[in-house]
């Protein structure tokens, strides 16, 4: 690519500060995304749930993506990136808001509206932000570009677990052998205090929102239209005129993003249950998401190194991909903490994958652009749908054997886009269908 194609009109002229920006909104979307590990935690105590319950954190949460990713990309059309943005961080607030009042409460279905809202405003974003990191540059390395989000997302999910650990699950073990102790009124008591310690530090949550969204509408961050800056990365005049019904490339990537944050989530926000399948105590499972994110960092730091110079982004996720099938094979061959310590380090195999898959997708949809990336987000819902099962089936079969099963299948499929997958070729434009409206 030439030197006047990396850098089109369309794009920013000096886009530092403009990822800087998308920097702390990404730290945002880590500190939200991955509180669910802890939350699971804490909802099953709070509200006395069991496992399959507790685990509806996750599936309410992850589910408003697929619902509200479409609509978000009419949304944006309309409001443009500044005032998305905005919108999407308020929306945010208030469901944070909710949650932490619901919660206090110790109302489970309104707990669960308040995570949809903020998952609903989440979807929002990440329709905006992901393929704006994208298109800031040449596509070829929007993999390293996202890489420095992951960052930014991680370091966030990292301290998130900490943070809620310290402030709202701090003695939890004591707490749940007190529990097994009482009946009746004092048990309910105890769970009302344990439920209460949850609403100042939503609260709190809810009001930098509000205060980050007001700044977004005052920076300098500028509106880049997606359909003008990523038609260039295709041959000229290849993207004009398809309907995203054309883009094999896009359509195998929305599965494969279904099946990557199935596994992101699995090892994230279900480590601490399978840690708990292994009899290990609550003041320790409690901080294992914290592990897999650490091990995420890290291979963002080696994705960033790595490619694209080194290593292009497709055999970047060829290899993550084979990595994610080993760690698989040594945690249902192990036990205890060895275990736990694979599912953990899936993490690194995990980490350069969304930053490889997104780009590869939305490579040369042009007017397509920003229907591809809500479809996309829309596959966001796996982090919905394959944990669920994990909860459901380990209470009639080996845990170890579930997580295999669930696991294993997803990496193969990961592989097969990262080879062959990612270089589908776009077909004819169709025919006009009824009832479709092109984008």
């Amino acid at each position: 690519m030439t030197a006047a194609a990396a850098a089109p009109a369309g794009r920013a002229e000096n886009p530092v500060r403009s990822i800087a920006i998308a920097g702390g909104l990404f730290f945002i979307i880590g500190f939200f995304t991955w509180l669910n590990g802890p939350l699971i935690t804490f909802v099953r105590l709070a509200f006395d749930l069991n496992e399959v319950n507790s685990f509806l954190v996750l599936m309410v949460f992850y589910l408003s993506y697929f619902v509200l990713a479409l609509p978000s990309s009419m949304i944006l059309r309309k409001t443009g990136l500044k005032r998305g943005l905005s919108l999407s961080l308020t929306v945010m607030a208030v469901g944070a808001a909710m949650f932490g009042e619901f919660a206090t409460r110790r109302w489970y279905p309104g707990a669960l509206v308040g995570l949809f809202t903020i998952g609903g405003g989440l979807a929002l974003l990440q329709t905006a932000i992901n393929p704006y990191v994208s298109i800031l540059g040449p596509i070829e390395g929007a993999a390293r570009r996202i890489a420095l989000m992951g960052i930014c997302n991680k370091a966030a999910g990292i301290a998130a677990p900490l943070v809620i650990g310290a402030l709202v699950l701090h003695g939890i073990g004591d707490l749940a052998d007190r529990l097994q102790a009482v009946s009746g009124p004092a048990r309910e008591a105890l769970l009302d205090n344990f439920a209460a310690k949850i609403h100042l530090p939503y609260l709190g949550m809810a009001v930098i929102l509000l205060v980050v969204a007001a700044g977004i509408l005052r920076s300098p961050l500028p509106d880049l239209k997606a359909s003008e800056v990523n038609a260039s990365s295709m041959p000229s005049g290849e993207a004009d005129g398809r309907s995203v019904f054309s883009y094999p490339h896009l359509w195998l990537g929305v599965v494969c993003l279904f099946v990557y944050v199935g596994v992101e989530v699995m090892a994230g926000d279900a480590i601490g249950a399978y840690g708990r399948a292994f009899g290990l105590p609550l003041d320790q499972t409690k901080f294992f998401t914290a592990f897999t994110l650490a091990a995420m960092l890290l291979g963002y730091i080696a994705g960033l190194v790595f490619t694209p110079k080194i290593v292009s982004q497709d055999t970047y996720l060829r290899g993550s991909a084979l990595l994610g099938l080993v760690l698989v094979g040594g945690a249902f061959l192990t036990k205890g903490y060895v275990s736990v310590g694979f599912v953990a380090s899936l993490g690194f195999a995990n980490a350069m994958m969304w930053p490889a898959i997104f780009p590869l997708a939305i490579r040369g949809l042009g007017k397509a652009t920003e229907t591809g990336s809500a479809l996309l987000v829309m596959g966001i819902a796996g982090g919905a749908i394959i944990p669920q099962a994990f909860a459901a089936l380990k209470q009639h079969y080996d845990f170890q054997a579930v997580f295999a099963v669930l696991m294993a299948p997803c990496y193969l499929y990961i592989l097969y886009y990262a080879w062959l997958g990612c270089k589908a070729r776009p077909s004819d434009p169709p025919m006009p269908a009824a009832g479709i409206v092109g984008p």
